[in-house]
C-alpha cells in the first residue's frame, strides 16, 4: 500500500512539474493626457460650475460640482490642484427669514398634511468674503451669471440699486471688485500657467426669463447679443493662452427641469361647497363670454377654452393669459383656467390658493388669477425652446470655428436622455426629478445634485478623451450622494 501511495504521489507531482502554464501579463494602461495638458484646469461658468444646489451655495455642493469631479479625475493624467473660492458654510444662504438668513432646501414632511416637499433646513449664512489666495483660484463659476455679466466689471460692485449687474457671489472672490470681470479673472488664471479650461455659460441668458414665467422680456438676451458676447468671452480665454484647449457645454431644454414639472395644472383642491361658491363668482364672466361669442368677437372654441368651472376635487386654477382675445371693451379680463399644456413654475406651489395682499377673500388661483410670472403658456414654451435652439447653434458654431482647440459637450442631449430614462450607472438609473434616490436634480428643481454632476463630469471626460486621445478615468456616479431622504 505504501509503495502504491508513493507511486501515485510521484505521478501527481510529476504531472505538475511537467506541465507549465504561461499566464498573460495584466494589461496596464498608462495614464496619458494625449495631445491635451491638464496640469492646470480653469473652469468658468454659472451656478452649475460653482456647485450651487438646493437653492444655495454651500460646502457639499461646491465640493461636488462637475468641475471639481473632472479635475479630481484628471489628476490621474497629470492634473494639478483645483482651488475653489470656498463658501465655508454647511447650509449656505437660500433666503432671508423672519429671524435671519435661512439655509439650503431639504425635503420635509408636513406634520399637518403629510405632504413631502422642499423647505429651508433652518439657519443659514450670508456669503462672506473668500479668505484664500485669489491668485490661485481655478473655479470661476458664479451663480446667476449671464454672458453679459461675465464680461462687465459692474458685476463685482458697487452694491447699489443703481447697479442691477451686482452679484455678491462674484464680489466675494473678485480679484478687484468693481474693476475686474469674471472672464478677465479666468483669462488671467489661464495666462498664469493654465493649460485647459471648461466653459459653460449662456444658460442664464434664457433661464431667468423662463423661471419668471416669461413675464419680463427685457431680461431675455437677443440672438445678436448672445453671439457677440459668446465670441468675446470664448475669445478672451483662447487668447489668454495660445496652447490651452477647452471643453464647451451647451444649454439644456427647459422641459427637463423639475422646476417646470412639479406643480400640476390641476393643483387646486376644492370641496363641493368651495367649488359652488367660486362658480357663483364667475357666472357673470361666463355669461359675458357667451355674449362675446354671439357678437362674433370670439369663436365657440375660445369661449369653451376660457370658461371657468370648478368641481369638487382637484381643479385647474384661474390664470392670466395675454394671448387671449382682448375683451376689455365688454369688461371681461383675459383669463382662463390652466390646461395640461401649461407649465407652472415651482414658486406657484407656495402661492396657489393663498390670500393676496392679506385679503382672505382674494385667493390666488380662485378669486384672483394666477399672475403671468407663475406660468408658461404654450406660446411662451415654444419661444423659449426656439431661443435655446438658437443659442446652442451659436455655441456649436463657435466650437467648430476653433475645432483644433475646443470640443463641444452636449449636455442638452444628456439631459434629454435622462428625461427619457436612458441614463444609468451600474444598473442604477438617473431620473429628471428631485425624488431620492434616483432623482438627478437638487431640491430647487433647476440645478443638478452631486450624483448628476458626476454624470455630467463623465460626459466632459468622454468628449475630452475622444477629442485628444487622453484616457482620463470616469468617475463612479453611484459614489456621489443624491438628494437626502425626507426629514
Amino acid at each position: 500500500m505504501k509503495i502504491f501511495n508513493k507511486l501515485i504521489y510521484s505521478l501527481v507531482l510529476g504531472s505538475f512539474v511537467a506541465c507549465t502554464y504561461d499566464f498573460p501579463d495584466p494589461v496596464i494602461v498608462e495614464p496619458t493626457s494625449g495631445s491635451a495638458d491638464f496640469t492646470k484646469i480653469v473652469s468658468v461658468g454659472n451656478s452649475i460650475t460653482a456647485g450651487y444646489m438646493d437653492g444655495a451655495l454651500y460646502n457639499r455642493g461646491q465640493q461636488n460640482s462637475f468641475a471639481v469631479i473632472l479635475a479630481e479625475q484628471a489628476k490621474f493624467n497629470g492634473g494639478g490642484d483645483f482651488n475653489v473660492p470656498d463658501i465655508n458654510s454647511v447650509n449656505g444662504f437660500f433666503q432671508m427669514g423672519p429671524q435671519g438668513p435661512l439655509g439650503r432646501l431639504v425635503l420635509t414632511v408636513n406634520p399637518q398634511t403629510g405632504a413631502t416637499g422642499p423647505a429651508p433646513i433652518g439657519v443659514g449664512d450670508l456669503p462672506g468674503n473668500y479668505a484664500g489666495n485669489k491668485a490661485n483660484l481655478n473655479n470661476f463659476g458664479v451663480p446667476g451669471i449671464t454672458l453679459l455679466t461675465a464680461l462687465i466689471p459692474q458685476t463685482g460692485g458697487p452694491a447699489s440699486p443703481a447697479n442691477p449687474a451686482y452679484n455678491r457671489l462674484y464680489e466675494r472672490f473678485a480679484s478687484n471688485p468693481g474693476t475686474s470681470t469674471i472672464i478677465g479673472d479666468a483669462a488671467a488664471a489661464l495666462a498664469n500657467g493654465g493649460t485647459f479650461f471648461t466653459f459653460w455659460l449662456g444658460n442664464n441668458d434664457v433661464l431667468g426669463y423662463a423661471t419668471g414665467g416669461a413675464s419680463n422680456p427685457a431680461i431675455l438676451t437677443s440672438n445678436a447679443d448672445f453671439q457677440q458676447r459668446l465670441g468675446a468671452a470664448l475669445g478672451a480665454l483662447l487668447q489668454a493662452n495660445a496652447t490651452a484647449k477647452g471643453a464647451v457645454a451647451n444649454i439644456p431644454s427647459l422641459s427637463v427641469l423639475p422646476y417646470f414639472n412639479l406643480v400640476p395644472w390641476n393643483a387646486l383642491p376644492l370641496s363641493q361647497a368651495q367649488a359652488d361658491q367660486a362658480n357663483q363668482g364667475y357666472a357673470a364672466y361666463n355669461g359675458g363670454l357667451a355674449q362675446a361669442r354671439s357678437f362674433g368677437l370670439i369663436t365657440a372654441e375660445e369661449e369653451v377654452f376660457r370658461r371657468v368651472l370648478f368641481t369638487a376635487g382637484q381643479n385647474a386654477f384661474v390664470m392670466a393669459d395675454e394671448s387671449l382675445t382682448d375683451l376689455s371693451a365688454l369688461g371681461l379680463p383675459t383669463i382662463r383656467q390652466s390646461k395640461p399644456v401649461d407649465k407652472a413654475t415651482l414658486t406657484l406651489s407656495q402661492a396657489l390658493g393663498q390670500p393676496v395682499g392679506g385679503n382672505p377673500a382674494a385667493l390666488r388661483g380662485i378669486t384672483v388669477p394666477v399672475e403671468d410670472q407663475f406660468v408658461l403658456i404654450p406660446q411662451e414654451q415654444t419661444e423659449i425652446q426656439q431661443k435655446i435652439t438658437a443659442f446652442n447653434g451659436f455655441i456649436s458654431a463657435a466650437v467648430q470655428a476653433n475645432s483644433e482647440r475646443l470640443v463641444l459637450v452636449d449636455v442638452n442631449d444628456l439631459l434629454n436622455r435622462v428625461l427619457a430614462g436612458q441614463v444609468s450607472s451600474g444598473g442604477v438609473g438617473l431620473t429628471a426629478s428631485i425624488i431620492p434616490p434616483n432623482g438627478g436634480f437638487s431640491l430647487d428643481g433647476v440645478h443638478p445634485n452631486a450624483r448628476a454632476h458626476a454624470f455630467v463630469a463623465n460626459l466632459f471626460i468622454d468628449q475630452i478623451n475622444q477629442k485628444w486621445g487622453s484616457n482620463i478615468p470616469s468617475a463612479n456616479p453611484n459614489e456621489f450622494i443624491g438628494n437626502d431622504l425626507p426629514r
